[in-house]
Formats: structure tokens, sequence, C-alpha cells
């Protein structure tokens, strides 16, 4: 019995699609590595939008096209290989539409999942805190019930792109008896009601994406919760697992790999050996990623490839580095998409967090005594 690695003449088409709607983007609006976080076009979203390339996995039933996920990951790949600006539609389409078609009230369905499919809103995860980075659980950001609304308040921080965005979909703590990870609750918060200040975070390489978020008696609909109160901790589980696993993990940087390529001495067999081992990496993180997309893997499978894809990231910000020597630090593209680098094994959870869910939860090995 072989086995058929080959892409299907559909998918094939697909790939080639998505590759001409990159590149019409691209030179529309920009190139930049890290397209995902960094690219913000609501112009471009909306074209994403008129090619099916919004909610292409979700149910027919709540607007989306029900492809399989791998079609979704192929398109994504072309996007963000080409550096192409699809920030302002990425959170939504990965996380928050899944979210609320899963566990939303019909309602909510009604009114937020439409924007989202047209392109036309954008959203930001509301998770990470100052002292609760990885570990979700010892979040503090209270949402205290009064009435019809849930009184919001707190600090939000590495909340990517909630500069730009018009919701945040943001976990709070709604009560404190029990386990840490009980009492968490998600709510979908407008971003232009009262009481909230959003600072961007600029970092080291001058990008702005990442943002605080600081909540002063936000009074935010009872309507706006989404499951059970108390109940979240599962729910945003699941949505990590979607977080980690995306193919955004492998190639934010291939503008810059391809660059470096361009001017690499393919003469020289130490260079070569490189490319070599750059290029199975693709293809090997390319693997696991579709497994995923495919369902092949455990529930936790997507932390294996988070690890071993950032890392890999990292990887090309060190060849590219060593390729272009000094016109590494020329402009302003190429230097801020090498020392970015240390960024991909930190942010969605960092390798060491990810390490402990593969013993744990995969591997079987028992926790550490305390």
């Amino acid at each position: 019995m072989s086995l058929d690695f080959s892409m299907r003449p559909e998918w094939q088409q697909l790939r080639a699609r998505a590759r001409d709607v990159a590149r019409r983007g691209v030179a529309a609006h920009g190139q930049c590595s890290d397209s995902w976080i960094n690219g913000h076009s609501k112009e471009f979203s909306r074209v994403l939008a008129a090619e099916g390339f919004i909610g292409m996995t979700w149910p027919r039933a709540y607007g989306g096209a029900e492809r399989p996920g791998i079609e979704r990951i192929i398109m994504a790949e072309e996007m963000i290989s080409a550096g192409a600006p699809i920030a302002a539609s990425w959170f939504a389409d990965r996380q928050m539409g899944p979210s609320i078609y899963s566990y939303g009230t019909q309602a909510q369905k009604d009114e937020f999942l439409p924007s989202m499919l047209t392109g036309e809103a954008s959203w930001c995860i509301g998770m990470s805190e100052p002292d609760a980075g990885s570990d979700l659980a010892s979040l503090r950001t209270s949402a205290r019930r009064d009435g019809d609304y849930y009184i919001v308040n707190g600090q939000k921080i590495w909340t990517s792109g909630a500069a730009d965005a018009d919701y945040c979909y943001a976990i709070c703590r709604t009560g404190s008896d029990g386990p840490p990870y009980r009492g968490l609750s998600e709510l979908i918060v407008p971003m232009n009601l009262d009481g909230i200040e959003v600072q961007p975070v600029r970092d080291m390489v001058d990008n702005t994406h990442f943002c605080e978020i600081f909540f002063s008696d936000v009074r935010v609909p009872v309507g706006n919760l989404v499951g059970v109160e108390g109940a979240a901790f599962v729910q945003t589980m699941v949505q990590l697992g979607f977080e980690r696993g995306g193919i955004d993990r492998l190639v934010s940087n291939r503008p810059l790999y391809d660059l470096a390529l361009k001017q690499a001495d393919l003469s020289d067999p130490l260079i070569r050996q490189q490319v070599a081992a750059i290029e199975t990496g693709y293809r090997l993180g390319r693997l696991m990623v579709y497994r995923g997309a495919l369902g092949t893997g455990s529930a936790d499978y997507s932390a294996g490839t988070k690890a071993f894809c950032t890392e890999h990231q990292q990887r090309v910000a060190q060849f590219a580095a060593q390729v272009l020597g000094a016109a590494a630090t020329f402009g302003d593209t190429v230097p801020a998409a090498i020392c970015y680098a240390p960024a991909y094994t930190i942010q969605g959870g960092t390798s060491i967090i990810m390490r402990n869910i593969i013993a744990e939860r995969i591997l079987g090995l028992p926790r550490e005594p305390r």
C-alpha cells in the first residue's frame, strides 16, 4: 500500500487562485512579514470576503462555505507567505466566528457573524493580562453582574489589533468559588463603549499591533455573554487549539526567507545544507498543520505544531541574518523581520508551556509535585 501526498486538482486550483489574490493584495497594499497581525486592511478584507476566503470552514447554516479545514490552510498559506494584509479579518475568521456559532445565542449569531463574513468587522481577543500570560486561569479582569449588564474592570495586554478592532472577545472573571479555572466567562465587548482605553504597545522593531486595554466600569449587556456564565474555560481551550496549530505559525516570515534565498550563495555546501534543513522544516511543519486541519491528531496536537513551527521560524530568521550580512541592517522591513523572531515562541503560549501540554496531555507523563 502506498501513500499519496499529492494535492487534489481542486486544491491546486485553489492554491493558484489564492496566490493570485495575494499577489494583487501586496501590489495594492504593500507587503510585510507577519501579515496576519501586522497587515491591517479593511479594504483587502472585503476582497477576501468577495472571493469566499472568509468563513470557508464555517457551517452553511451560519453563512459559511463548510469546506474542509485544509482548504482554509492552503488559502492562508498563500496569503501569509506573500505578506498580504489579512489581519483585519484573521481573528474573527479563525476564532471568534467559530466560538459564537458554537456557543452563542441565535441573537448573537444573527448580529455578529454577518459583518465578519463580509470583512467589515475586526475583532481582537482579550485574553492575556499582566502577571497572567500563559496562566489563563489566574486572570483577574472582573465582570460583575448588575441587572441587565456586566460591569467590567481590569486590564488586558498583548491584545493584537485592539487599536483597530470593532469588538473585543474578552475572557473575564465572573466568579471566584472553586478552582481558578472556574468562574471564567466570555463576553463580546464593543470597543466603542464608555470606559475603554486602548494603548498600543510599541515593540523593539516599531510594531504596534500589541495593545493594552483598560476597562473602567464598562457596562456590557448581559446578552453579550457567550455560553454559560462561569464555564468558559473549556470554550477558551478550544479557541487556543485553533490559534496554536495554524499555518501562520509556520510561514509568518516566509517573505524574509524568500528574500534571503535569492541572495544566498548556493555554491557553498554549508549554505546548501542550511537551505535543505529549512526546506525540510517547511515540509514537516506543513504536514503537522495539515494533520490538524484534517482532524487526524489529538485535541492537544496543536501544542506540538506550534512548538515546532515557531522554532522553525526563528531558524529562518537566523539564516536570513547570516546570508544577508550587513544588508540585513538596511531599511526597516528586513531588520524588523529578523529582530522580531524571538516573539514567535512567546506569543500564543511559550514553547515551555507547549512542551508541558505535550508531556501531560499527549504523553501522559506525571506532573512534578509542587
